[in-house]
């Protein structure tokens, strides 16, 4: 990890890369391999680095997210860090896990199927990364600075980025815009990332169509459309048949924000796809039309028609009898006790939080995991709420303000060994609805329904799909609405989970799991590596 100089938007600044590229290198694996990754930090600020989507089963200390499973890696320190493959099969992506420093550190994990096995679809002629991004003029660090010191929302991002370049359309851009060539009537595999630190995307390709097959490492029924949607974390394969009429045809991305009153980047990224054919090269590209930005409907039917394959040779294995948890998702505020309105740019003068069950989530001075497997006292609680402390109209339009004030505290939820969990997300209006990107580290889970307005206990769990449900580890809940996903916690350890836009993680949108040790020794956490990161 090392700063590197880059120039965007007409100008040059220093950003944390890995290996000193942007975005950073692709791991390659195949299905159960385990590989080894030498974290050496170059730089000059502290770091960690997650494996987003990789389950690491019964191996917590390498999963990466600052004070909940290691302490920071130093300034000239190195952490050798072993990531277990065991199920995923797919795309999946690596970042940094500490500060916003994964605007810039981050990279796609491609999982290959086990030697002498092969996809559930025909084999493509090639495969290409989509890494969709943001980019901030500024140093991003001055921009978690500022929100910080304000308690008001960050400044919004000046671009999204294709494969780390803006495109067509914005100053500066055009000579770097991302250009992929393709021979007519072959077929692409496309391993979609979306590293955006704060807005889910709508995706698009002029004229073509692309077929689902897989989303975050499992594989999906085929759905063939004309768009995707990817909340920041979420990953997609993508099979697109190059059988249009040859020619130039712009691939744009722009982002899906429900929320009324809620900045954000509503600026277009492009990146070209090229036919190898007689075709006039200086003619304008096709352009795409994307759903608007805040076209709900079309967000969640995509996100809705997406179906677990569930063949002989990829079985589910959703959850019947559970055990139900419910949580609200909300964006609050703290009451404001600067001497000064310079750090309360919340609404009515207040600073900005948020909050899983009313708790907003406030990070230790050592590490949750290092603290559980020491028995070391006083770093967090076991008092997470199994349901919402305050219940109210969630979704009203209208609410009193002394709901708006959630609670700082280090609060987890311990499961014993091979517990089958449902939890049911809620969101709520406190503050601005929007739709919560949620993701649990070590795991991958079932979506089994969603659905808007409150939760119904009696009528909501009759329409679930308990058939071929997609299996995923990052879910968006709707604006005002709830999403349902179930898991079995058979992977003892440590595991956050979190909102993936950027600016809640860090306001407190969090919550940790402990899954508890088996009877068994093979169902216990392995032992940690002995170079791992000290506070």
């Amino acid at each position: 990890v090392k700063e590197a100089s880059y120039t965007r938007l007409c100008k040059t600044k220093k950003i944390l890369t890995v290996n000193g590229k942007f975005p950073g290198p692709t791991l390659y694996a195949h299905k159960g391999d385990t590989i080894i990754v030498n974290v050496r930090n170059k730089a000059n600020q502290n770091i960690t680095i997650h494996w987003h989507g990789v389950k690491l089963p019964r191996y917590p200390w390498s999963d990466g997210p600052e004070y909940v499973t290691q302490c920071p890696i130093q300034p000239g320190h190195t952490f050798r860090q072993k990531v277990i493959f065991s199920s995923e099969e797919g795309t999946l992506w690596w970042h940094a896990h500490s500060d916003w420093s994964r605007a810039t550190v981050h990279g796609a994990i491609v999982v290959y199927p086990k030697i002498g096995t092969g996809y559930p679809f025909p084999k493509p002629d090639a495969e290409v990364p989509i890494i969709l991004g943001e980019w901030w003029k500024k140093d991003v660090d001055e921009v978690l600075q500022l929100m910080l010191a304000t308690g008001g929302d960050p400044n919004i991002s000046d671009a999204f980025t294709i494969n780390g370049q803006p495109g067509d359309f914005y100053p500066c851009s055009r000579a770097g815009t991302f250009k992929l060539n393709v021979d007519h009537g072959k077929t692409y595999l496309f391993r979609m990332v979306n590293a955006d630190m704060n807005e889910i995307m709508f995706y698009k390709i002029a004229k073509h169509k692309l077929t689902v097959v897989g989303a975050d490492a499992s594989y999906t029924k085929p759905l063939k459309s004309k768009y995707v949607v990817l909340s920041p974390g979420q990953t997609l394969d993508c099979l697109l048949h190059a059988n249009r009429r040859p020619g130039r045809y712009y691939m744009a991305a722009r982002a899906y924000s429900s929320g009324i009153g809620v900045p954000f980047d509503n600026t277009t990224t492009t990146a070209i796809l090229q036919y190898n054919l007689n075709y006039d090269p200086s003619s304008s590209p096709i352009h795409p039309s994307l759903p608007y930005y805040n076209d709900t409907s079309s967000a969640f039917r995509f996100l809705g028609q997406l179906k677990s394959l569930n063949s002989d040779d990829y079985p589910d294995s959703v959850p019947l009898n559970v055990t139900r948890m419910v949580t609200t998702i909300s964006v609050n505020a703290f009451p404001c006790v600067s001497p000064t309105n310079a750090s309360c740019e919340g609404p009515n003068v207040t600073r900005l939080a948020a909050s899983m069950n009313n708790i907003s989530f406030a990070n230790p001075d050592i590490a949750i995991l290092q603290a559980y497997y020491k028995h070391i006292k006083g770093v967090f609680g076991t008092n997470f709420p199994s349901y919402p402390p305050l219940v109210f109209n969630f979704t009203a339009d209208y609410m009193p303000l002394d709901l708006e004030v959630s609670r700082l505290g280090t609060e987890v939820k311990v499961l014993k060994y091979n517990t089958s969990l449902e939890v049911v997300m809620q969101g709520t209006n406190l503050l601005a609805g929007i739709d919560h990107p949620m993701h649990l580290h070590g795991n991958s889970f079932y979506v089994v329904g969603y659905g808007f307005g409150n939760f119904d206990v009696k009528k909501d769990p009759l329409a679930y799909n308990l058939k071929d449900p997609p299996l995923r580890n990052t879910a968006a809940v709707p604006k005002n609405g709830w999403i349902a996903i179930r898991f079995k916690a058979n992977n003892p350890g440590v595991w956050f989970m979190h909102c993936h836009l950027e600016r809640h993680l860090t306001w407190g949108m969090d919550t940790v799991f402990i899954v508890k040790n088996g009877e068994c020794p093979d169902e216990s956490i392995l032992p940690p590596p002995p170079d791992m990161p000290q506070c």
